[in-house]
């Protein structure tokens, strides 16, 4: 083991001395395999950071991994024990969705049935037992919003991205005028149109006043308003949240072994209503395109790499047959061809890993950058760290291409015979 550590050490300082010795070729060498190592490394930054950017859009839509979503038909008389049931409990929030119109009374939406505000979704629609038909009235200063109705905090279970403002807040007395949250897309539909601090919702007894409080990114391309469920049925009984007329939304998330879900399913069940209950796996269904996304550029950056695995093979050959007589010499004294072979093998490891240090540093500059100058259009990048699994990879990659680049080389190297010292 001794001799063993002794000729490694030898191979290593004798290969820093060639490296020290011959600086233009080393150079040459780097700059051959530094594209190539710089593609692993980018290939596998890019790769970590879409695959977050794509979970953590996921996650705002759907909600973490491992939350227990029970999705449920519309039913007046399910919402008001829906409500009992989890009210007051921080392992589960039910959800109830109405539609919501804030601005002029009398008047239709600028955006009929909630649609994103630079869309049209068509005309306002009435529907009764004899069928559809366009809403009377004409356009006003009026903003339709889903109006999201929470029975606890649900950023437990969805990341919502605070944008300004603040978020509701559960722990104090239910306000008589209501606090709403807004998501961006309602936020730029008020930053548009300037409409009245009144809010109408259908089977509420009189308009509403409602208070915005804060602005959120949930991932929601629709205008939506959340506000606080016991605020809401101040003003409109839970019995009313459910109308089919309207589109609406019953949901209710919760924590895995929650003890809310067996007794909201079998009463689900006894009202004839059939929930469906489902486990968020964001990263288990985006396996496979993860894993197709970064063959494909693992396969293009592993082309590039060998074109400068090439290069390295080429200035190691040339090298090795500039050095005969050493080698020779070294042999004639009695230097194993082992260690010959290790001696070369060492200078093409170490510029391996020389060029993966100037890949990965150019690349935790070129992320820096990037993050400084698109960070504020894209949240994602904003404050971005570097994923270390990009430096690991460019490593590797450095080694990899010490090892293909300099075993012939070596091979070459140890195979030179003692006599060759003699013509020389």
């Amino acid at each position: 083991m001794r001799r063993l550590s002794g000729r490694f050490r030898s191979s290593l300082i004798i290969g820093i001395q060639g490296i020290r010795a011959r600086k233009l070729r080393t150079l040459l060498s780097m700059i051959s395999l530094f594209l190539g190592v710089l593609a692993v490394v980018v290939v596998q930054a890019g790769a970590s950071i879409a695959e977050r950017a794509l979970l953590a859009d996921l996650e705002l839509q759907q909600g973490y991994d491992g939350t227990r979503v029970m999705d449920m038909p519309l039913q007046q008389e399910a919402t008001e024990f829906l409500a009992d049931t989890v009210k007051g409990r921080d392992d589960a929030v039910a959800i109830l969705g109405v539609s919501g119109i804030v601005g002029e009374p009398g008047v239709l939406p600028v955006n009929p049935g909630g649609a994103p505000i630079d869309q049209d979704w068509g005309p306002a629609m009435v529907c009764n037992d004899t069928g559809c038909e366009p809403a009377p009235g004409v356009k006003g200063q009026a903003v339709e919003v889903r109006l999201t109705a929470l029975s606890g905090d649900v950023r437990r279970f969805r990341p919502f991205r605070a944008v300004s403002g603040q978020w509701l807040d559960f722990s104090t007395v239910p306000a008589m005028a209501p606090r709403l949250v807004l998501n961006r897309e309602a936020a730029k539909a008020f930053d548009r149109y300037k409409v009245p601090a009144e809010m109408r919702v259908n089977g509420a007894a009189s308009n509403v006043t409602p208070r915005f409080v804060g602005v959120v990114d949930d991932g929601d391309q629709q205008p939506r308003a959340y506000v606080r469920l016991d605020e809401l049925t101040t003003w409109l009984p839970a019995s009313r949240l459910a109308d089919p007329n309207t589109g609406g939304e019953m949901r209710l998330m919760m924590t895995q072994g929650s003890p809310v879900e067996p007794v909201v399913s079998a009463k689900l069940k006894a009202l004839g209503n059939e929930p469906y209950v489902f486990t968020v796996e964001s990263r288990k269904d985006q396996e496979k395109q993860l894993a197709l996304m970064r063959l494909v550029f693992f396969a293009m950056a592993g082309l590039v790499l060998l074109i400068g695995v090439a290069g390295i093979l080429n200035v190691g050959l040339a090298t090795v047959g500039e050095r005969v007589e050493e080698f020779a010499l070294r042999r004639a004294v009695g230097t194993p061809r082992m260690l010959l072979a290790g001696i070369v093998l060492a200078e093409t490891l170490l510029t391996g890993l020389l060029t993966a240090a100037a890949a990965i540093g150019a690349s935790v500059a070129g992320l820096k950058v990037v993050s400084m100058v698109v960070g504020n259009s894209q949240p994602i990048l904003s404050d971005v760290q570097f994923p270390w699994e990009a430096g690991v990879a460019g490593i590797i990659a450095g080694l990899v291409a010490g090892v293909l680049g300099g075993f012939i080389p070596a091979l070459r190297a140890a195979g030179i015979p003692i006599a060759t010292v003699m013509r020389a």
